[in-house]
């Protein structure tokens, strides 16, 4: 059972309660708003109940003015459906047509449209729907552990696709399946879809943390992928692949860190310093070799600049 099920029939029972205790009549028809109003997120729930309430109100009084004038017919009833359901979308209140289509059906069923029928219409909106709205604004899932897990299973996945790259430079015949690669896609965008469900959950603008973290990380991975590919064009064991390959076991430990250290892109710097000292190939293997070595490093820069333009905002976070 879904926290969204416990929290509809939690909203159900208290909005008939409330209806039954200020003596609306009809109360069930409370309970019918509710449901319609429980929503996954705190202000998906109000932007909803809100729709509903207005589309609701001016659905009643396209009714009530409709059913007056020519009587309660089902040619009329049809007839408001054909009005209401263009100038709803006309304004964007479409979501709000379900509610409408209840309060008015109701008061057709009764066949009377006086001002304390309408007036019970209204009350029944007010507490199906603000009964809704208060439930849903009351509790919502912890969605920070969610993020927080999220935030750990990407880091673990980043920090085995480096070792594996590392490994790939000490032993070129070393076979690699790339399995964490889309691992690390898919744990990216289920970060991403909980982002978006933690910032509904705020009334107000919150912590942008979230979604700038899983921003990184997804044009981070990108770098990895074309990393991937140059690595492949290493076929051959060579001293400047062995000083790459520490770069990234560092880096398998310090993609895991909160702040920016630093630290490898200090030791790139040197080591490409270094590149550019050593001797030059002296075969057309050789060349080819360190040419992609030399392409990983750039990529690598890219990789980090991405790292330390973004975890500026997060030396905070724990």
């Amino acid at each position: 059972m879904g926290i969204r099920t416990l929290k509809t029939a939690i909203a159900t029972v208290a909005a008939v309660y409330l209806a039954m205790l200020l003596s609306v009549q009809y109360p069930m028809s409370a309970g019918l708003l509710a449901i319609m109003g429980v929503e996954s997120t705190i202000r998906k729930g109000i932007v909803t109940s809100l729709t509903r309430i207005g589309a609701s109100v001016m659905g009643l009084a396209i009714a009530t003015i409709m059913l007056v004038l020519f009587g309660f017919h089902l040619y009329v009833l049809a007839a408001f459906i054909l009005i209401a359901i263009p100038v709803l979308l006309k304004l964007r209140l479409q979501n709000g047509l379900a509610t409408c289509c209840v309060t008015v059906f109701h008061i057709f069923s009764v066949g009377q449209a006086t001002v304390p029928i309408v007036l019970n219409e209204l009350a029944l909106l007010g507490i199906g729907l603000g009964t809704a709205t208060i439930v849903n604004v009351i509790y919502m899932p912890d969605t920070e552990r969610k993020l927080k897990r999220q935030r750990e299973r990407v880091e673990h996945l980043f920090s085995v696709i480096f070792i594996q790259l590392a490994r790939h430079l000490r032993d070129v015949d070393y076979v690699w399946s790339g399995s964490e690669v889309l691992e690390a896609h898919e744990a990216i965008e289920r970060g991403k879809q909980e982002a978006v469900r933690a910032a509904e959950n705020r009334l107000f603008a919150g912590d942008p943390y979230w979604n700038g973290y899983f921003r990184m990380r997804d044009s981070q991975l990108e770098s990895i992928q074309d990393m991937i590919h140059i690595v492949a064009q290493v076929y051959s064991n060579l001293p400047h692949g062995q000083l790459v390959a520490e770069l990234f076991e560092e880096l398998s430990v310090d993609v895991k860190s909160d702040t920016y250290t630093g630290n490898v892109e200090s030791r790139l710097s040197a080591l490409e310093a270094g590149f550019r000292d050593m001797s030059l190939p002296q075969t057309r293997e050789e060349f080819e070799v360190r040419s992609a070595i030399l392409q990983m490093c750039h990529e690598l820069t890219y990789y980090l600049n991405i790292a330390k333009r973004e975890k500026k905002q997060s030396t905070s976070r724990q």
